[in-house]
């Protein structure tokens, strides 16, 4: 198979005359004087396909500035609840990246929990493993605790504040509540009126790994020691947790009039850091009235940062549930998500996992502008050391890597190919980060952690290719995640991560100027890798080994997607993409959400938006085994955030792609989305796109440049092109062929490119279509 952008090259790119050519730049061109006697008998022709415009300044109108404007839009996506939540998956959530807080019933009683969980607080006694002895932790929940019976509730989650305001109302009266959680205090202010009164009380947990549900400890598993309890001088009390692996989570909380303020603090190897970070929160804090002024001017900026408004309710709410989710659940510099991010429950997973579930997490922060939300990327900078820990001794040398789950520190260790091992988990893991530069175009995220550590990845499969009888390089036995059968060699799930690592490193030493010796072993794994096992049914999961039994992961087609090595642009490729996504979901019953998430992202980059729409929908189902639940989290055998933030990623698919090099506006619509509105959606080579659908057509695309790269765009757009930068001037253009236009952009500057005559440059939320109701329990 040949990459997309190795498959452009070998299409004559003609250069045609860009609409700001001309003089000795235009004479240049072939056909140049041909073309300037036109521009001279029409200005508003230039090569037959790109006009003028006689060269009128522009500006788009962005009516989404005002906090009026974010407010009343954001009222129409919150989530609502009329009935008391009952679980995990039903109710409101407040988070900061760090600490976190699920709103619902109190198991087995009238009361209302707000739970108590940080992303920093875990195990540290690795000899056990990520399940128990690195494990997230519990911490407690607060309880609100009525007088009367609950009768009813009325409860708003507000995106805009990111903030839970309602009432509770009992047999005894009425409780008014307002709860957010922000610089690691969780503040609520709960009112009583007739004969309420507010009651809180904090239940500290036991530290012992959620895993408890599924499986009983390891034999000679010590349990950590009680919790104790003091109040400080000013009146604050605190609940402190040692643990026998060293270090200590405090939880601090105060009451003052109506407000109750509380801080997890947690340190490691320290014993006593964590009470002094969970006191000075408080400090900060002050009152609930201070910490709201802050934390909804954080939220107001953040929502600014990008806009999509597409004509389904339903989906349209939940597009923007997942930004606020993901903003409550990671920030750049914490902890990398777990499985469950800061909302810990009951679980067999209260770890990171590394072969999917992390890497789908992260996904939705790059188009949507919001790469501060990063903590993948400061993961694997900040934990270098353990990554050349986690592989045997031998390869410590020059080699890196992580096993399928780990804690916040990335403490794994990761077996070797001919063991039957899951080995590549750390290269798809850099896929991600790859992804964050290519977004930022940040040469320092390049140089120092994608770099250095794919080099160090990659180095680890380079130990165990081996030459066979055919001339081919061959990886011994892995595991493709989670597949029940090993293949005896050639794990397609592998192979690509293989391609991919090579081609990058060649391409990233390039970018950075570094003459590095193992280019020459790149360049022969590319020449003489194994081609990917595939049978009639499509790609296999390794040699000898067809994909035979239903499946939830599609590690097999890794190299479809997000991979693209293999891509619709490769016409010889269609039909092997084709078969291989329908024969995946041909063989059913181990299907899960993310299997529908992928096929959608799939169908997405072949361009068939309504065969996307169709599967992603199959994940809104309520009827299929594993839908999306009512506050638009989900669950397996336990809580796991990963595919309702993979959601998201394929409604981006569908609105905005740019792997290969090309910008592709609007690829996969579906046809029953008739309006779609962007605005600074942000793409690889650190472009932000705004364009407007409207009646099913294109109507404009402005794109604004942060680095200065090549723009290659396919628009999709029909009839003569306008292309003009934005102070009014013709932009310089290039027909690359196959609907590809090359448009000379320099940084800071933007670009506006429209058919027919000028359009209405208005960046709006488009009309509702398809009504639907709120998330929660409206």
């Amino acid at each position: 198979m040949t990459s997309q952008p190795e498959q452009r090259s070998k299409v004559a790119r003609r250069a045609v005359l860009g609409t700001a050519l001309g003089g000795a730049a235009a004479a240049a061109l072939p056909g140049a004087a041909q073309a300037q006697e036109a521009l001279r008998a029409d200005p508003s022709v230039a090569d037959g396909s790109v006009t003028r415009d006689g060269g009128r300044p522009w500006k788009l109108r962005n009516t989404m500035t005002g906090d009026s404007a974010w407010a009343g839009f954001l009222r129409g996506q919150d989530l609502l609840w009329t009935r008391l939540p009952t679980r995990w998956y039903e109710g409101p959530f407040l988070g900061d990246g760090l600490l976190g807080s699920m709103v619902y019933q109190e198991p087995g009683a009238g009361r209302i929990r707000f739970t108590v969980q940080h992303g920093r607080v875990q195990d540290h006694r690795p000899r056990f493993g990520s399940g128990w002895g690195t494990c997230r932790l519990p911490v407690g929940h607060l309880t609100l605790d009525p007088v009367g019976t609950i009768t009813a509730v009325d409860w708003r989650l507000s995106l805009w504040n990111a903030e839970l305001t309602g009432t509770v109302t009992t047999t005894a009266g009425t409780l008014t509540l307002a709860a957010l959680v922000h610089d690691e205090v969780l503040a609520v202010r709960a009112t009583a009126d007739g004969g309420e009164r507010v009651t809180w009380t904090f239940h500290p947990e036991e530290a012992v790994s959620p895993r408890k549900i599924s499986e009983a400890p390891p034999a000679d598993y010590t349990a950590n020691p009680p919790w104790t309890s003091r109040t400080a001088p000013d009146g604050t009390e605190q609940v402190l947790q040692p643990l026998t692996g060293g270090g200590r989570t405090a939880t601090a909380y105060r009451r003052a009039d109506d407000d109750l303020l509380l801080s997890v603090g947690h340190s490691f190897p320290s014993d006593t850091a964590a009470e002094a970070d969970s006191l000075r929160n408080l400090r900060r804090a002050t009152s609930y009235g201070t910490l709201r002024r802050r934390h909804t001017s954080w939220w107001h900026a953040f929502y600014r940062k990008s806009f999509v408004s597409f004509p389904d309710q339903r989906l349209q709410s939940f597009h923007w549930i997942q930004l606020y989710k993901v903003a409550s659940a990671s920030r750049a510099g914490g902890p990398v998500m777990a499985t469950s991010g800061p909302w810990l429950e009951p679980t067999p997973w209260p770890a990171v996992w590394w072969n999917l579930n992390v890497q789908l997490e992260y996904w939705l922060i790059h188009g949507s502008n919001h790469l501060e939300l990063d903590a993948l990327a400061t993961t694997l900078r900040q934990n270098q050391e353990q990554l050349v820990a986690n592989v045997p001794a031998a390869y410590r040398a020059d080699s890196s890597g992580v096993g399928r789950s780990s804690d916040m520190f990335a403490n794994r260790g990761v077996g070797q190919p001919g063991s039957g091992a899951e080995t590549g988990d750390l290269t798809w893991a850099l896929h991600n980060v790859w992804l964050s530069y290519r977004h930022s175009m940040d040469k320092a995220l390049l140089r120092d952690t994608v770099y250095p550590v794919l080099r160090r990845a990659i180095n680890y499969y380079l130990h165990f290719l081996t030459p066979g009888s055919d001339g081919k390089l061959h990886l011994p036995s892995t595991l493709s995640p989670e597949y029940p059968v090993v293949p005896p060699q050639d794990t397609n799930y592998d192979l690509a991560l293989i391609r991919w690592g090579c081609r990058t490193l060649i391409e990233s030493a390039e970018l950075l100027g570094i003459q590095d010796v193992l280019k020459p072993r790149w360049q022969e794994v590319l020449a003489k890798l194994t081609p990917y096992p595939v049978d009639a049914n499509g790609f296999m999961i390794g040699a000898d080994t067809p994909y035979a039994q239903s499946h939830r992961h599609y590690s097999h087609l890794l190299m479809v997607y997000p991979l693209y090595l293999v891509n619709w642009d490769q016409p010889e490729s269609r039909e092997l993409i084709t078969k291989s996504v329908e024969h995946w979901h041909s063989l059913t019953g181990a299907h899960r959400g993310y299997s529908y998430t992928g096929a959608a992202s799939i169908y997405a980059m072949t361009g068939d938006g309504d065969t996307a729409i169709g599967y992603l929908r199959k994940f809104f189902d309520p009827t299929t085994r594993y839908p999306c639940q009512a506050n638009t989290h989900y669950t397996e055998a336990g809580p796991v955030i990963e595919t309702p933030l993979s959601a998201s990623q394929s409604l981006h698919d569908m609105f905005c792609q740019s792997w290969g090099g090309v910008i592709r506006v609007f690829p996969a619509v579906p046809t029953d989305w008739a309006d779609v509105t962007l605005h600074d959606f942000r793409t690889q080579g650190a472009f932000l796109v705004s364009a407007v659908r409207k009646a099913g057509e294109t109507r404009f695309i402005r794109i604004r440049s942060l680095a200065g790269e090549p723009l290659e765009l396919r628009h999709g757009l029909e009839g003569r092109l306008t292309v003009l930068l934005d102070d009014g001037t013709p932009a310089r253009t290039r027909d690359l062929g196959d609907g590809v236009l090359g448009i000379d952009l320099p940084k800071g500057r933007e670009v506006l490119v429209h058919s027919g005559t000028r359009p209405d440059l208005t960046v709006a939320p488009v009309a509702v279509s398809a009504p639907g109701q709120a998330w929660g329990l409206p």
